[in-house]
């Protein structure tokens, strides 16, 4: 079993105290929440603050195992302030992948809506009040309605793409170590195990499902995609960096 190290430690408490709190305190999922950016609910503070934010139980749970899983073997070799920056931005990363995706389906559908004659102001007016116009039925299809509506008013919370990050990260560094889940119970290499996981977590999350993230909002699992990205490209440029194999303590 691993040795829970400091910094991993730390990012459990927070989390914990994190979903604790907000079940007292409803305020915290209005202001934490990572909102998209056009939102006037979107804050600048929400792309750190929604990776400490989790929306129930399962969520929190498979999360923090994968953190303590994952994390206390990279932070033991890389040391804190290294896997804490790692962690940090592999959670940027999917709060950017995931308002960029939110921002190409909000104004791919907004974008006909002009060409058609209506207002951009009065569309996102309307849209933040929760209604639409119907007769953008005329142009647009019901989902694409649809998904203009979630995509503006989405609200991302947990730590899932941090994980992703560390789950890449654990593959380029333990390649041939065996993992193995409830639903694989014959250990598969990590540089295996790893890419189909996020194959797989694509594909089921055009569906709304998802491995590391308990629920799907429908788009969710682009930002797990981020975080894996950002991962990859650190992995890769620490690797060719041999100042940034040493620990950062």
């Amino acid at each position: 079993m691993n040795q829970i190290t400091p910094v991993v430690k730390q990012l459990l408490v927070v989390n914990i105290i994190l979903f604790i709190a907000s079940q007292f305190m409803p305020i915290l999922k209005d202001y934490l929440p990572l909102y998209y950016f056009e939102n006037p609910a979107f804050e600048i503070w929400q792309p750190i603050t929604h990776m400490f934010m989790h929306g129930g139980f399962m969520h929190i749970l498979f999360n923090m195992f994968a953190l303590y899983s994952f994390g206390s073997v990279l932070e033991h070799y890389w040391g804190g302030k290294k896997f804490l920056l790692f962690y940090i931005l592999c959670g940027l990363g999917a709060a950017v992948l995931h308002t960029a995706v939110n921002y190409w389906q909000v104004h791919n559908v907004v974008g006909t809506l002009v060409l058609n004659g209506f207002n951009e102001k009065e569309i996102f007016e309307l849209l933040q009040a929760g209604r639409i116009d119907l007769r953008w039925q005329e142009y647009v299809t019901a989902g694409g309605i649809q998904t203009l509506g979630s995509s503006y008013l989405s609200m991302a919370v947990g730590a899932s793409g941090a994980i992703y990050g560390l789950l890449v990260a654990f593959a380029f560094m333990f390649p041939n170590a065996g993992l193995a889940m409830i639903f694989i119970p014959v250990p598969v290499k990590a540089k295996y195990f790893v890419p189909g996981i996020l194959v797989l977590d694509l594909v089921l999350g055009f569906g709304g499902s998802s491995f590391f993230g308990g629920g799907g909002t429908g788009i969710a699992h682009f930002a797990h995609i981020g975080g894996a990205i950002v991962g990859f490209l650190l992995m890769w440029k620490w690797k060719k960096n041999q100042f940034d194999q040493y620990r950062w303590n």
